[in-house]
């Protein structure tokens, strides 16, 4: 399940790819099938253990262009190990509500962004997230959980104080609010709730078979509760002094 818009986040073969805070990896095998040398990043390295396995039968497979390349390195979103302007696209997808130094991480992505290189963040959206932290301490006071909630404003303000020029945003995964918002009253962890393993089986639905039907509820239901808040920025193509505090900008080795 995407959450970028790769319409509006467009990748091409020749370009190096960062997908920052990967997790399972799958907006980074997405960029792979579409012929990018893909870096998957990511704290956990269990989880770069499953992408990196995944990556490998994907290319046995040839389910990527035989000149892609996927590699995963693991790391600290505050303190990246890549030299400055390394990609030309950086994917942080669902990873800086976990970030207690978010604004660091946003610097380290602009410093590794070559200059003319594209952002795409997506985050949880306001709203539904306000709900579930409602109805729920379990769903974000867990380790590694969610320590903030943004609006779109407080995310904007970030990217320019990163050196980053705001572009387009758009909402995503609407229907996924509500199951959501079911788990935080009926219990986070209790996956054997009826009414909860209901929904799922129409998401999972939902997500292999996309029927008109709930293809479309989904798109209505977006702009009003769209569980996740994606936008898109770019690094100016020359820059008039360097981006981010001095402390990022010393060397660190290429990937």
């Amino acid at each position: 399940m995407l959450t970028v818009d790769f319409h509006r986040f467009p990748i091409r073969d020749t370009d190096r790819v960062l997908d920052l805070g990967c997790g399972g990896g799958r907006h980074a095998f997405e960029a792979y099938r579409r012929g990018a040398d893909v870096v998957a990043f990511d704290a956990s390295p269990a989880e770069l253990t499953a992408v990196a396995a995944m990556a490998g039968a994907m290319g046995t497979a040839g389910e990527a262009p035989a000149a892609a390349h996927a590699m995963c390195v693991s790391g600290d979103a505050t303190l990246m190990p890549f030299a400055d302007d390394t990609f030309d696209r950086v994917i942080a997808a669902e990873v800086l509500e976990h970030v207690p130094g978010d604004q660091r991480a946003l610097h380290e992505i602009s410093r590794v962004l070559r200059p003319g290189g594209l952002l795409a963040v997506t985050v949880p959206a306001w709203l539904p997230e306000r709900i579930c932290w409602r109805l729920s301490d379990d769903y974000h006071n867990v380790p590694g959980g969610h320590v903030r909630i943004y609006t779109r404003p407080e995310l904007e303000i970030k990217l320019r104080r990163a050196g980053l020029v705001v572009g387009g945003h758009h909402h995503a995964h609407g229907l996924h609010s509500p199951y959501w918002w079911l788990k935080c009253a009926v219990g986070v962890q209790d996956d054997g709730h009826p009414l909860a393993r209901a929904y799922h089986r129409m998401l999972v639905w939902d997500i292999t078979e996309r029927p008109a039907l709930t293809r479309g509820l989904d798109r209505a239901l977006n702009p009003l509760i769209g569980k996740s808040l994606g936008m898109y920025a770019r690094k100016p193509a020359a820059a008039a002094e360097p981006v981010g505090p001095p402390r990022a900008r010393r060397a660190h080795a290429a990937a």
